[in-house]
């Protein structure tokens, strides 16, 4: 280290492989000083001039904002605020073409300026050493500056590093032709350069700091050299004007003899590297509180009259710089953003300046001639020759037309600084560097591809195993074994399945219930968290138990049937009773329908009849409906007091004889009440009545009991008619009537509850049948 130390102190430098000599250009801008533009009719600050996160937006349409007002506030890392570069009114806020190669859309706040130039209120600061490495990080950040060299990284970041650094490198080669901005500024602004360096070595508290300028510029030199007499930990170095010297890795190369490994970063060496114009933007933020809002770019070419560097305000219109020096266009121009050989050609002048653009190129044709048509690879291996990288362009062409993309990055695709040697020592023309930024996006797409897949995919494992782990502790829950028990507690459980077990040999048709209850109560008295498991023999005893008590009770059931065949079915009492009580019911039921019939198809007589005597011939029909009445009433009487069988074939058709005569019963004594009720309603008077009236009612009286006794005899004759037919055919007989259906229900099995439901309906029937009786004789 002391030795290398000793050797850095000497002036020595260290070469790097490859490297160009294209022509200067520098002299068409560097002669003059640097001039200020007049204020702009729009400014078109883009969100985003960094690489990271774009801010939050503060500001609103048709606000009015000043002059260093942060219009976005940082909102996530690696994201810093952009401010107004003049006083002014926002008029939109919309997507505005990008300073890039595509010109995409990038979200824009277009500012209309009030011709103030108005500031907001400044912090400055006399003394930065007193302020804390945090303050001044803050003031940094706050102010929005990035790498205003090229690649835009946010200097906060780099100023805050963990890693300790041993040398501090300002890179104030500026190798690319024609872009004269830092040369410019060391020279006008060496102190504030110097102020700057000093800020980060307040910071970084680096080993040495060292300036690297190319031999081309002797007064910035000269300028840089007297700014940092007072600080010996800052040394200025010349090194060799060739191209690309300016690049952060040969230029580590150049002044410490030190190689920036594959895909690393100068820290990982204890080496940090920063431009000249962003340490002049940091000693403005934290000496005079200026946020960085303008940057001096390089406006030059043969179609530019007034060829040099202007303070161009952030957000100002390519177009207005190029009308301020004097653009004459050709046919067909081209305006570069860059140099010659790392810049690219803008699709439209109407881009607003961002924080990396350090030259406007304008040339004609004959210093940017158009590039030929492209040949076929020659194998001249001018191109490894002349890479700066130690690269081999030509193989990392083929692979990237053939989008190989694996073995572009085994052969350190991404190690390539885009210097564009390869392609300006190419005899066939071959755009290498644009084959190489191509594959580096495609490559850099799918790898963000692959990390959205990656990180699905592990979210969908995660999810399936929680979805896993909670199935199986839904599953193991079920599955615990039942915690122990007392010899008190197994006892009581064994107590109740032996209690279950003797109901099950006792032959209970409640079996299983009763062992569901026994199960419950011992889980009761035993472990309630403990689920008790039966015990499957006893199950299985109980379950053949049920089974033999069911094949007993088929047999007893079809030795019940066979018996009720053959017992006999002709038995005399029981047959002659139902006979007897459903022909009674038959005969006076038809009969006194008869008899109302008759009388009303009797002719009136129109001779007068003597009062009395139809008052007796009531009093005669009313007697002859005693006696039919009476005659029901025993008839049902001799149903009743039958002897009651003992088999049950006997039961059955007793059952249905007493059903029968109850109903045929019911339907007489209706009959009967009917008759006396309109005999009871003729009229009864003191006085003559009508002669015809008296005739007809006589008449109907005297009819009705006619008919009745008629067909009490009628009945009484055809008794053991009746009493063989139903006795021989009892489902033949009659199939069309009431009877019929009963007799033939009557095989039907009956139980205890028929049987008294029965008696029950008999009793009802002889009660009406008395009550009948008792009516005729109060109106007799």
């Amino acid at each position: 280290m002391d030795k290398l130390l000793e050797q850095i102190k000497k002036g020595t430098v260290w070469a790097f492989p490859g490297g160009i000599h294209p022509p200067q250009q520098k002299s068409l801008s560097n002669s003059a000083s640097i001039t200020r533009l007049p204020l702009p009719d729009k400014l078109i600050v883009a969100l985003k001039q960094h690489i990271g996160a774009n801010g939050k937006l503060l500001v609103e349409k048709g606000q009015h904002v000043l002059k260093g007002q942060p219009l976005t506030a940082p909102a996530a890392n690696w994201s810093v605020p952009v401010h107004a570069p003049s006083s002014g009114v926002v008029t939109d806020i919309a997507p505005m073409p990008s300073a890039h190669p595509s010109a995409l859309p990038e979200l824009s706040v277009i500012i209309e300026p009030d011709g103030k130039d108005e500031w907001v209120a400044l912090n400055k600061n006399k003394n930065p050493a007193e302020l804390s490495h945090d303050e001044l990080i803050n003031i940094i950040h706050q102010a929005g500056i990035s790498g205003m060299g090229g690649a835009g990284f946010p200097t906060y970041v780099k100023a805050d590093t963990k890693q300790p650094i041993e040398f501090l490198i300002v890179n104030a080669v500026e190798c690319e032709p024609y872009i004269t901005a830092d040369d410019v500024l060391m020279r006008e602004h060496a102190k504030e350069v110097i102020q700057g360096i000093e800020i980060m070595q307040q910071l970084l508290n680096p080993t040495l700091c060292i300036v690297g300028i190319e031999d081309n510029k002797p007064e910035a030199i000269a300028a840089m050299k007297q700014a940092a007499e007072h600080n010996s930990k800052i040394i200025i170095q010349t090194v060799p004007t060739i191209y690309p010297s300016g690049g952060e890795k040969q230029l580590i190369k150049l002044l410490t003899n030190r190689e920036v490994p594959s895909i690393g970063i100068p820290a990982d060496i204890g080496i940090l590297v920063h431009n000249t114009g962003t340490l002049f933007a940091v000693q403005q933020a934290v000496y005079e509180g200026k946020p960085l809002i303008e940057r001096i770019v390089t406006v030059t070419g043969n179609t530019i009259h007034k060829p040099g560097n202007v303070w161009a305000l952030l957000g100002t219109e390519i177009k207005h710089l190029l009308d301020c020096q004097g653009f004459s266009p050709v046919p067909q121009q081209s305006v570069v953003m860059g140099g010659p050989m790392m810049g690219f050609t803008l699709p439209t002048v109407r881009i607003g300046i961002v924080k990396t653009t350090n030259c406007i190129l304008a040339p004609d044709h004959k210093e940017l001639a158009e590039p030929g048509p492209e040949k076929a690879c020659i194998r001249c291996s001018a191109c490894a020759d002349a890479c700066p990288a130690s690269l081999l362009p030509q193989q990392l062409q083929w692979f990237a037309k053939s989008k190989e993309y694996d073995k572009l990055q085994e052969h350190n695709l991404f190690d390539c600084i885009e210097c564009g040697a390869c392609a300006y020592v190419c005899p066939s023309e071959i755009p290498l560097v644009q084959y190489y930024r191509v594959a580096k996006v495609e490559i850099k797409e799918q790898q963000a591809d692959k990390i959205k897949a990656d990180r699905a995919k592990e979210r969908f494992d995660a999810r399936k195993e929680r979805l896993d782990r909670e199935q199986e502790e839904r599953q193991n829950r079920h599955k615990r074994k039942p915690a122990a028990k007392s010899a008190d507690e197994k006892q009581k459980i064994a107590d109740a399945l032996a209690r279950v077990k003797n109901k099950s040999d006792n032959g209970d048709e409640k079996s299983a219930v009763a062992a569901a209850i026994a199960r419950a109560k011992a889980k009761k008295l035993g472990d309630q968290t403990a689920e008790l498991e039966p015990d499957n023999s006893e199950v299985a005893k109980e379950r053949a138990l049920r089974k033999e008590q069911a094949r007993k009770y088929k047999e007893q059931k079809s030795q019940t049937d066979e018996s009720a065949e053959t017992a006999p079915v002709d038995d005399k009492k029981s047959a002659v009773a139902a006979a007897i009580a459903r022909a009674k019911a038959k005969k006076a039921a038809q009969a006194l329908d008869n008899a109302e019939q008759t009388v009303s198809e009797e002719p009136q007589s129109d001779a007068p009849v003597d009062d009395k005597k139809a008052a007796v011939a009531a009093a005669i029909a009313r007697a002859k409906a005693k006696k039919a009445a009476k005659a029901l009433e025993d008839a049902e009487q001799s149903v009743s007091e039958e002897p009651q069988s003992d088999t049950p074939a006997d039961d059955k058709k007793a059952a249905v004889a007493a059903a029968i005569a109850r109903a045929k019963a019911k339907k007489a004594a209706k009959a009967l009440e009917d008759a006396e009720q309109s005999v009871s309603e003729e009229p009864q008077s003191a006085a003559p009545v009508d002669d015809k009236k008296a005739a007809v009612a006589a008449a109907i009286a005297r009819a009705k009991a006619k008919k009745a006794a008629k067909a009490l005899e009628d009945t009484e004759q055809t008794q053991p008619q009746e009493l063989q037919v139903d006795s021989a055919a009892p489902k033949s007989a009659e199939s069309n009537t009431d009877d019929s259906s009963v007799l033939i229900n009557a095989d039907k099995p009956k139980s205890a509850d028929d049987k008294k439901k029965a008696a029950v309906a008999a009793a009802i029937a002889r009660a009406k049948a008395k009550k009948l009786q008792k009516e005729g004789n109060n109106q007799s």
